[in-house]
């Protein structure tokens, strides 16, 4: 019997783009595809619903839906929702609304794991019946015992000899609800004298008297993950299951109970074939599960799209691009071996096409006011500013000036450092896509600057340029600005590794990784969709929030942390 389902329909990981180089995974599907074994690649991204998507996701999900999309295959979205007890419907919203941010096309149609119990189960039936499984009654602390180490043989259950019969008695009477939790585990019979202590009779179901939120109480007992999983990628006909190191040892299980349930006639060869890469290691943040559960439960962060938090919903509300991301995946490729990737690296990926996408806007993040003395009170005029400069085809758009402005407060210095080039008394800068002005002096009662203009140097007017100055500085209308809380973002660790070795991963955390300020903006933004980004000149690049007016940033315009 062949038992062979799945999501049909174009695969993709976003816009088409050229071939990426060559690597051992692509080089083991395009032996496959030669050799006839497989006529059609089939991958899949298998989540568990039980928190956020992260970075690390999103390397898995680029890659199986991209080798799916380039070879001409599918690529299904599986989740693996084996234990009732960690999963939310919360969770599988989450990573449906993440994949479908990243461009993944998986026909539209999520599959779950919790399809396939009525089959998993018989499978389990058909393992007892031949002697390949066996229903254990020691307890966990037992069992943990007899398992041996890495150096000792394990030793067998005493209930490893049950029969056949007596074992399929007692399997119904798990499913059937009829022992508590703990009171017994089925086991695959394998061998106890293994050197891999994932084949010493690696436990397949336990007894969970617990809800299920596809399943409701339909079920009592729940597949291991372990044993779910090939199952799930045989039954949908994945050619190539990839996944990270850590599920290395487990592949002989793996091949073990395919290759079992082949003999049993329950699926036909070519059987999937696990292939394992080496996970995202990035600095500066953690990609545990657990860890970050930690962050969100002790309130160490605002939640799990918190934009110093490295999950997917994060990401995107800080700013960061699925292209982006997809250029960073790219750039670090696919490789065998666990190395740390670089913080650095991700951001530069970011700024690459932020640079060419995001339209430029003025901002002041720190206020001073400017007062342009020979400047009638009441009289405006409106200054072209370009929306991208490397990009006059996006045009201009008018920004409002008058008498008085806003400016950085960095941008004025009363007894001003050697080189500085910015306003301090009897120097004269421009004021970027409008006016020089020469400042006169500084007003302590008003906290403001006080300065001259030459209206005859308006930019791209005749003559403006022989104005020959060296700085030149942003601002903004106080008449017209918009004012809005601007969240500078950092990175959530001070420290490459945090918690490396025993060390609290928590001692780690940077306490300057989130400030705000009431920023001053130019009207324009008023205007900002949540989710648009934009180059807020000479400060980076900034994404507007879900919150009224607040303002993200992504990324700053060059890496601050370089030493």
């Amino acid at each position: 019997m062949s038992t062979k389902t799945g999501a049909a329909g174009k695969t993709g990981a976003g816009a088409s783009r050229a071939p990426s180089a060559s690597n051992f995974i692509r080089q083991a599907i395009e032996a496959d595809l030669a050799s006839g074994k497989h006529a059609r690649i089939v991958t899949r991204f298998p989540p568990e619903p039980n928190g956020y998507l992260h970075l690390g996701h999103a390397k898995s999900i680029l890659l199986n839906f991209g080798l799916a999309q380039e070879y001409g295959g599918r690529c299904n979205l599986r989740f693996d929702d084996t234990n009732p007890e960690k999963e939310e419907q919360e969770y599988v919203d989450s990573i449906i609304d993440a994949v479908n941010w990243l461009g993944a096309d998986y026909g539209g149609t999520a599959l779950y794991a919790s399809d396939y119990f009525d089959f998993m189960y018989r499978c389990a039936e058909y393992l007892v019946s031949s002697g390949n499984a066996y229903v254990d009654s020691q307890s966990a602390e037992e069992m943990r015992a007899n398992r041996g180490s890495f150096t000792a043989p394990g030793t067998d259950s005493p209930y490893r000899g049950r029969s056949p019969d007596e074992n399929l008695a007692l399997l119904r009477e798990m499913r059937d609800g009829l022992h508590p939790d703990g009171a017994h585990v089925l086991r695959a019979k394998i061998d106890m004298a293994s050197p891999n202590i994932n084949l010493r009779d690696p436990a397949i179901y336990r007894i969970k008297h617990a809800a299920h939120h596809r399943t409701a109480g339909a079920w009592c007992l729940y597949p291991m993950y372990t044993y779910a999983h090939p199952i799930e990628d045989a039954i949908e006909s994945v050619t190539h299951s990839l996944c990270t190191l850590e599920f290395e040892d487990q592949r002989p299980f793996y091949d073990w109970l395919l290759e079992k349930l082949a003999d049993g006639g329950l699926f036909e060869r070519p059987l999937p074939q696990q292939i394992e890469f080496a996970r995202l290691q990035l600095t500066y943040v953690v990609l545990s599960k657990r860890r970050l559960i930690q962050l969100v439960e002790e309130g160490h962060v605002d939640g799990w799209d918190d934009p110093r938090m490295p999950t997917l919903a994060g990401a995107r509300r800080r700013g960061y691009t699925s292209e982006g991301l997809r250029r960073f995946a790219e750039r670090i490729g696919v490789a065998k071996e666990n190395s740390w990737i670089e913080f650095s690296i991700l951001e530069d990926a970011m700024r690459e096409h932020l640079n060419d996408m995001a339209p430029r806007r003025m901002a002041v993040l720190d206020p001073l006011k400017l007062v342009i003395e020979n400047w009638p009170e009441g009289k405006e005029a409106l200054c072209e500013v370009p929306n991208h400069p490397q990009k006059p085809d996006w045009g201009k758009r008018p920004v409002p000036f008058g008498r008085e402005l806003w400016i950085e407060r960095d941008d004025f210095a009363f007894d001003p450092p050697k080189g500085y080039f910015r306003l301090f008394p009897g120097n004269e800068v421009r004021l970027r896509y409008a006016y020089v002005v020469k400042c006169i002096g500084y007003d302590a009662a008003s906290d403001s600057v006080r300065c001259t203009v030459h209206e005859d140097s308006r930019s791209g007017t005749p003559g403006a340029d022989r104005y020959k100055v060296k700085g030149n500085i942003h601002w903004v209308s106080t008449a017209h600005a918009h004012a809005a809380p601007v969240r500078l973002y950092d990175r959530l660790f001070g420290v490459p590794q945090p918690g490396s070795g025993e060390r609290d991963f928590l001692l780690d955390l940077n306490p300057d990784s989130k400030k705000t300020v009431s920023a001053q903006l130019e009207p324009a933004l008023r205007e900002a969709r949540v989710g648009e980004s934009f180059q807020f000149e000479r400060h980076g690049y900034f994404a507007r929030d879900p919150d009224p007016n607040a303002f993200n940033r992504t990324v700053t315009l060059r890496d601050s942390w370089v030493k």
